[in-house]
């Protein structure tokens, strides 16, 4: 099942896929890393300027999700850079995606 839904995530980064039409059952077995590049992959689509690292926000119950330079930079540690939620501890958790939506860490 894990894998199928890779390959269907994939299959919509590669042909451009501009909304989310991914059931709510089909969203709920994604990890915090594919939500996160998914939301990166719709908000570049919708024509985010992706190059300042902006906070994507919420991706799952107690994470977030931001854009950070590649490779990442001392800049993206400041937490005038990083997103909000977490830095005032609202979410606990976060994942990190270079401008192009793939993964760096997650933490």
């Amino acid at each position: 099942m894990r894998a199928a839904l890779a390959i269907l995530f994939a299959i919509a980064l590669l042909f451009g896929c501009t909304e989310n039409k991914l059931v709510p059952d089909e969203q709920a077995t994604l990890s915090v890393v594919q939500k996160c590049q998914l939301k990166c992959s719709m908000a570049a689509k919708g024509g985010m300027d992706m190059s300042p690292g902006p906070c994507l926000g919420v991706v799952a119950q107690d994470w977030v999700c931001d854009v950070a330079h590649n490779p990442r930079q001392p800049v993206d540690d400041l937490p005038a850079n990083q997103c909000q939620a977490y830095i005032n501890g609202t979410v606990h958790h976060f994942v990190e995606v270079t401008p192009d939506c793939q993964p760096i860490r997650e933490a």
